[in-house]
């Protein structure tokens, strides 16, 4: 099977009835790689992309492995970010793609469940009216909200609605997931269970993308 029958055969829901698709040829991964993430720009090197059209939006299939045990991400095109509403490792992996909204035959990664990864609609989500929907949780415990939200955006968004959020700036990452059966997370400073949560070993959005990628290059 092609890597779009493959994709097909396990994602059945995202062609809708009636959605017209067209795929192109698959190639070689041609962009380069991303300064500051060897694993990714790995993962990358190696992968067979090919151009898909769903009813006239253009999307691109990622994809590597055997013939018999394929793996890939479904992934918005690139991008060119203008401003500093995301730090600079986000606004180079746009240049060679626009983050995944759906994957196939994928290991145990903290991208399990999510349905937008690194893409422009995730940072779009407003951060400030979850967490204000949510400040119960810190007044309950005679806490307040340890950081600013808008000082952060999303990186991903997962089926439940919990987010992993990175700061603009440096990049630092938390998870705000009241909803959540993660292991390896600690709740953050001045923060309860089940609010805000630090990922173990993963300080960073550049750490964080390199660990999923290499789990991916690994599989």
């Amino acid at each position: 099977m092609s890597d779009w029958e493959t994709f097909m055969d396990e994602v059945t829901w995202f062609v809708q009835p009636g959605e017209s698709v067209v795929v192109g040829e698959a190639r070689r991964w041609t962009r380069g790689s991303i300064d500051g993430l060897p694993e990714l720009s790995a993962l990358f090197g190696s992968a067979a992309l090919t151009p898909v059209s769903v009813d006239g939006t253009d999307y691109e299939l990622l994809a590597w492995g055997s013939p018999n045990d394929r793996r890939g991400w479904f992934c918005h095109t690139p991008f060119d970010a203008e401003g500093d509403f995301v730090p600079r490792v986000h606004k180079s992996f746009w240049r060679v793609c626009g983050g995944i909204i759906e994957r196939f035959g994928e290991p145990d990664t903290w991208w399990n469940n999510q349905n937008q990864v690194l893409t422009l609609d995730a940072a779009r989500v407003r951060i400030a009216d979850v967490f204000a929907a949510y400040t119960w949780l810190w007044e309950d415990a005679g806490l307040e909200v340890p950081i600013d939200p808008d000082e952060y955006y999303a990186v991903a968004v997962e089926a439940n609605g919990n987010l992993t959020v990175a700061h603009r700036s440096n990049g630092r990452l938390v998870l705000f997931a009241p909803d959540h059966a993660f292991t390896h997370v600690t709740p953050l400073a001045g923060s309860p269970p089940y609010s805000l949560l630090t990922m173990d070993k993963v300080p960073d959005l550049a750490t964080w993308i390199e660990v999923c990628a290499a789990a991916w290059r690994d599989q």
